[in-house]
C-alpha cells in the first residue's frame, strides 16, 4: 500500500505543504483532520463506532466521529464529506461546522499535532461501515457517551476523547 500524502500545515493552520502520512506522523508534522459528529435527526442520540484492529492509529478503540486526514488539495469540509462517505456509507446530507480545535499531543508514543475540524451531520438514514475501517456501531444519548467516557480505561481514541466533551458542551450553550 503506497504512503499516501497528507496536507501538512503550521501551528496556526495554514496550509504549507505535504508529506508522506508516515513522515508526519514519525516528525511529528501538523497535519489537520476532519471528523463528523452523527446525531440522529431529532438531535436525541449520536452514532458512536469501534474501529477494526487493523487500523494504522488507535486500532480498535471507539469513536464518534467518522473521520480522517485531510488530502492535498482538499478543504477540511471536503475531507469531512470524503470520510463521512467512506466510512459510514452516508451522503447527499448537509454538515454544519462545529468547531476548529487545535492541540499538541502525544498518542500511542507518537507525536501528533493535528488541528481538527469538526462537523455535525442529521442522518436517520442507514449505515453501512466500511469494513477495513468500522467493526460495528450504535446510537447512544449524549449523557450515555459522557458516562462511558469518564471511564478512563475505556479504549476511546484520544483526540476525540480531548474534543467531544467540548463540542457537547457548546450543544448545552449554544
Amino acid at each position: 500500500m503506497p504512503d499516501e500524502l497528507v496536507t501538512v500545515y503550521d501551528a496556526d493552520a495554514n496550509v504549507v505543504g505535504a508529506a508522506p502520512r508516515s513522515r508526519v506522523y514519525a516528525e511529528g508534522l501538523w497535519h489537520a483532520s476532519a471528523g463528523v459528529l452523527v446525531r440522529s435527526v431529532d438531535g436525541s442520540k449520536l452514532y458512536v463506532h469501534r474501529r477494526t484492529m487493523t487500523k494504522a492509529v488507535f486500532a480498535g478503540m471507539h469513536d464518534c466521529l467518522a473521520g480522517g486526514v485531510v488530502d492535498p488539495g482538499e478543504t477540511p469540509a471536503q475531507a469531512a464529506t470524503r470520510e463521512l462517505t467512506e466510512e459510514l456509507g452516508i451522503s447527499g446530507t448537509p454538515l454544519t461546522a462545529l468547531a476548529s480545535v487545535s492541540w499538541d499531543g502525544r498518542w500511542a508514543g507518537k507525536p501528533m499535532r493535528c488541528h481538527l475540524f469538526a462537523f455535525e451531520a442529521r442522518w436517520d438514514g442507514p449505515i453501512r461501515h466500511q469494513p477495513e475501517e468500522v467493526v460495528d456501531g450504535w446510537w447512544w444519548t449524549d449523557a450515555e457517551l459522557a458516562a462511558h467516557l469518564a471511564d478512563p480505561d475505556w479504549p476511546f481514541v484520544p483526540d476525540t476523547r480531548e474534543l467531544i466533551p467540548q463540542l457537547l458542551r457548546l450543544r448545552q450553550h449554544p
